[in-house]
């Protein structure tokens, strides 16, 4: 049975101290609060630590925004899976919108990323979707699906591991939203572009998130959807009440 999750994506937000304060926030609003979702924060690199030593990590997963495609050596300021995994981290978000846009990553880093990510036992939040572009002129589903493909050279054992968020990279940060439709018909394609690769089971049992401009004004209706399992959550999710309204959707 899939899971319900719904997880913050902080981006290059927050001081350290602003950062612990918000989590600690999160946390005591979780463990005061049922839910019916996993929640899990991923926070910057330079906060996992800190974060990890005030959050009961039973209520509140932690995760961090990236990995180095690269295990260890002399690669000046990069992260390795091995480093995200020692702070106590169990979640890395790769093959976000912006690593993709910004910083040229391609297929095979990204697979190179989830590899070393599942070696150290970190739980890939794998993202994909499309531009404005690709939307308008109709090759969404296509575009889609070559990203995901990315990660077929995996085991079954292996895919099963990971958790898929689609961003409709057109919906980030510009207030505008996918409608509930639109999201459920690309998470439905997700799913049975898995299907055909790994079997209706592995394809049923993977979690796809929303990632794009969610709210809590417009949570309840995109998790609604049979094939919407959450959201992976940008801007609503660097404060605590915004967040926790997300989170309540699934109440």
């Amino acid at each position: 049975m899939r899971k319900n999750i719904v997880a913050g994506n902080w981006k290059m937000n927050t001081t350290v101290p602003e950062g612990v304060a918000l989590a600690k926030e999160v946390n005591q609003q979780l463990a005061n609060a049922k839910h019916n979702c996993d929640v899990v924060i991923c926070v910057p690199f330079t906060h996992l630590t800190s974060v990890a030593a005030v959050i009961d990590q039973k209520v509140l997963g932690l995760g961090a925004e990236n990995c180095s495609e690269y295990e260890s050596g002399a690669y000046t300021g990069e992260v390795s899976a091995d480093m995200v995994a020692s702070t106590g981290a169990g979640y890395v978000i790769l093959g976000h919108s912006e690593r993709r846009q910004y910083f040229k990553e391609n297929n095979e880093q990204l697979l190179a990323k989830c590899r070393l990510a599942l070696k150290n036992n970190l739980t890939p939040i794998f993202c994909v979707g499309e531009v404005l572009e690709e939307r308008e002129n109709g090759t969404y589903n296509e575009v889609v699906k070559h990203q995901i493909e990315a990660l077929f050279d995996l085991t079954a054992e292996d895919f099963a591991k990971i958790i898929v968020a689609y961003e409709p990279v057109w919906a980030i940060g510009t207030g505008k939203t996918a409608t509930a439709d639109q999201a459920q018909d690309m998470h439905a394609n997700i799913r049975a572009v898995i299907a055909e690769k790994y079997g209706k089971e592995i394809a049923d049992n993977t979690s796809i998130l929303y990632g794009g401009s969610c709210k809590p004004t417009n949570a309840k209706e995109l998790f609604s959807k049979p094939d919407v399992d959450g959201g992976l959550i940008g801007g609503a999710a660097l404060k605590a009440d915004s967040f926790m309204g997300i989170v309540e959707a699934f109440n």
